[in-house]
C-alpha cells in the first residue's frame, strides 16, 4: 500500500469507516439492522434478490422524499413524516415487484410489507435534525447497497447450504445439502453470527493494516 495513501487513511479511519455503509459500516454487520427480513425471508437466492429489489426502490427514495418534506413542515413530527412517505410509496414498489416476479412475492409473507417500518429504512427520523437532500440520496444509495450486498450473500448462501442450490438450479457438484437447517431462521441466526464474525474480523484486521502502514511510513 502507498505510504502516503496509508497515512491518510490511518489518520481518517473513522470518518471513513463511518460513511463506508457497504464494507466497514455495514448496518447489518456492524449495527445489526434489517434482521427480520434477512433472518426469516431471505431464505433463498431469488428470495433475497425480491427483497434486495425492493429495497432498492423503497429506501433512498423514502429518505430523500422525507428530507424534502421535512424542510416544508414541523420536523417534530419526523417519525410520521418517514413512516408515511414509505408507506405512500411501497404502493408502488409492490405493483412494481408483482409485475416483476408475480406470485414468487407471496413467498416473503409478511417481510415485505413490514419494510415499511424497518429501522433500516427509516431509523434516520430519531436524528432531531433535518437532513440534507443530497446527504439523504447519497447516504441512502450506500445503506442500499450495503444491505443488498448482505441480502444476497445470505440468501446464496442458506440456499446452497440447505438445498444444494443456487437460484433454483441444482449445483452439480455437490452431492448433498451440508446444512438443511440453513432455510430455518436458527439457521440463519448461526450462519449470520459466522458471517458477521468474519466479516468484522477483515474489518479490524484490514484497520490494523492500514494503521501499521502508516506507521512504518513515519
Amino acid at each position: 500500500m502507498n505510504v502516503k495513501k496509508a497515512m491518510y487513511l490511518s489518520e481518517n479511519m473513522e470518518q471513513i469507516a463511518r460513511r463506508d455503509r457497504i464494507w466497514l459500516n455495514n448496518p447489518v454487520i456492524m449495527q445489526g439492522m434489517g434482521l427480520a427480513p434477512l433472518i426469516i425471508a431471505a431464505t433463498t437466492g431469488r428470495n433475497a434478490l425480491m427483497l434486495s429489489v425492493a429495497v432498492l426502490l423503497l429506501l433512498t427514495p423514502t429518505r430523500v422524499v422525507a428530507a424534502l418534506l421535512s424542510r416544508k413542515g414541523q420536523y417534530k413530527f419526523r417519525a410520521l413524516l418517514y413512516c408515511g412517505t414509505s408507506s405512500v410509496l411501497y404502493i408502488g414498489v409492490y405493483f412494481i415487484l408483482k409485475s416483476i416476479f408475480d406470485v414468487e412475492i407471496l413467498q416473503l409473507g409478511v417481510y415485505l410489507p413490514l419494510l415499511v417500518v424497518e429501522p433500516l429504512i427509516i431509523k434516520r427520523y430519531e436524528r432531531p435534525q433535518p437532513e440534507k437532500i443530497v446527504v439523504a440520496l447519497r447516504k441512502g444509495v450506500r445503506t442500499s447497497i450495503g444491505y443488498v450486498v448482505v441480502l444476497m450473500l445470505m440468501g446464496c448462501l442458506r440456499e446452497i447450504l440447505a438445498s444444494a442450490s443456487l437460484f433454483g438450479a441444482p449445483i452439480k457438484q455437490m452431492a448433498f445439502a451440508p446444512l438443511p437447517l440453513a432455510n430455518l431462521p436458527a439457521g440463519g441466526f448461526i450462519l449470520l453470527g459466522v458471517v458477521c464474525a468474519l466479516w468484522r474480523g477483515a474489518v479490524k484486521a484490514y484497520k490494523k493494516h492500514v494503521h501499521m502502514e502508516a506507521k512504518r511510513g513515519l
